[in-house]
């Protein structure tokens, strides 16, 4: 099957939500999305992490499958996104001395590399390493080979998360027959995804402010220099509504109502009544102070990450992020830190990325990661059942109903009569011989399905 034709599948483990998205790389390399599908969830996944390994189980086979029916396809692996509270970024310089003058070559560079990969972080595992600048006497230059030194040091960044996460996010793929096509870092595929090439050049923070955290990812001369995920979100503004003796569901209403990051101060507080259940109401004014007191507190955290490359970042502060859509935030940031820099949310589909007709999407923030991830996608997700599978969830998957299936003819039946025996040893033949016409038929179909016309030459 043509890398055109292939489906991929990818799955995002949200604090609110498990959500798949499947889609189909097209010739002009944009990728078109086929199916999205998402269950929610309140108590499998926590600050980002898998809280509830058998929930997170159920949850994502419960999106795979609606992906099956819709598309009419066997997903067998996922491309899945890695984020979370603990992922953060760690610096590490690498000396190195040579016995006299030396022409740094791609070996030193890798040995370099080698050493940096060594290094064993306490109750922590390295998921990606990005190069920053090479030391060579007093000056810093980004490609060292070539040059002439006694003396090299190597300066890296290391993306780590505590130990364990990706092995719990492995064992729920596993356990919902499925493997891991591979495991991405989520905030680098999203900043992949919506900045540019010129603003990571110039400088650019991107800040992704979920549910229960908030991701921050600073760019500058091309080069990630920053990220970091704390654990504060737009759900911290809905439990501090909740101390007004309000229902959870309520208080996620009320905030998306009436809720603003920044409200100019007027002479006199407004005396407006705002209806709640029982009968009750509660001060416009005391909802407001708590709404924004507390992205107040949100917007303090993100700016202490922010402010030691401020002065770097031409291109400013991207939002997104289903808790950046509050009213005024962009006017909070501005006016809580007296940044000179723009500061802009980010709207639209994401680049690169067009809908099949019959998806539409909910809300846009939402979902820029899950596009983000399917964007990384380089392999075929959909085919035949993996060999090496519990034999439990192998037959969940043959199991597992598949839209659009046609019914295909029986086969021949010869007249005449047949001996008990000979009826006996025969049956169980036609019934397998039934079944592999049907799995070719089907396969053939997608393949149909899938194919592009070729251009008449």
């Amino acid at each position: 099957m043509g890398a055109e034709k292939d489906i991929i599948v990818a799955v995002e483990l949200g604090s609110t939500a498990i959500r798949a998205i499947a889609g189909k790389r097209l010739p002009d390399g944009t990728m078109q999305v086929l199916a999205i599908s998402q269950e929610e969830t309140t108590d499998s996944i926590r600050k980002g992490l898998v809280d509830n390994i058998d929930k997170t189980t159920q949850a994502i086979s419960h999106v795979v499958r609606k992906i099956n029916e819709e598309l009419g396809i066997r997903v067998t692996r996922v491309f899945v996104g890695l984020s979370g509270q603990s992922l953060r970024t760690m610096e590490n310089k690498v000396p190195y001395q040579f016995a006299e003058k030396t022409i740094i070559n791609n070996d030193v560079i890798d040995r370099l590399k080698e050493i940096n990969n060594n290094v064993v972080y306490p109750q922590a595992r390295i998921h990606d390493v990005i190069p920053q600048e090479y030391k060579i006497g007093n000056r810093y230059v980004q490609d060292p080979v070539g040059m002439q030194s006694e003396q090299i040091e190597a300066r890296f960044i290391n993306v780590v998360a505590r130990a364990g996460v990706s092995e719990n996010i492995e064992r729920c793929i596993k356990n919902a027959g499925l493997e891991m096509a591979d495991l991405l870092i989520s905030p680098l595929c999203l900043a992949d995804c919506l900045l540019s090439a010129n603003e990571k050049r110039s400088g650019c923070a991107l800040v992704d402010m979920g549910a229960d955290t908030t991701t921050i990812s600073v760019y500058y001369s091309n080069i990630l220099r920053h990220l970091v995920v704390i654990p504060l979100g737009g759900s911290n503004v809905t439990t501090d509504i909740t101390t007004k003796s309000i229902e959870q569901a309520e208080a996620e209403q009320l905030k998306l109502k009436y809720g603003t990051a920044w409200h100019e101060n007027e002479e006199e507080p407004s005396k407006n009544k705002i209806q709640i259940s029982f009968d009750r109401t509660i001060p416009e004014d005391e909802l407001s102070n708590i709404i924004e007191a507390r992205y107040e507190e949100i917007i303090a955290n993100i700016w202490a990450h922010i402010k030691p490359y401020n002065e770097k970042l031409l291109s400013g502060i991207l939002l997104t992020g289903g808790a950046s859509k509050v009213k005024n935030l962009v006017k909070a940031i501005t006016e809580y830190t007296k940044t000179d820099k723009q500061v802009r949310l980010n709207k639209g589909l994401a680049p690169n990325i067009s809908l099949a007709p019959n998806i539409h999407l909910p809300e846009e923030g939402n979902l820029y990661t899950l596009m983000a991830l399917l964007l990384k996608g380089d392999q075929n997700c959909a085919g035949e059942i993996p060999s090496d599978l519990p034999e439990d969830n192998r037959e969940e998957l043959k199991e597992a109903p598949v839209a659009k299936e046609e019914k295909v003819p029986a086969e021949p039946v010869e007249t005449g009569e047949k001996s008990e025996s000979a009826a006996e040893t025969e049956t169980p033949k036609k019934e397998k011989d039934g079944a592999k016409h049907k799995l070719r038929n089907f396969f053939r179909k997608i393949n149909n399905m899938l194919s592009e016309p070729e251009e008449d030459e």
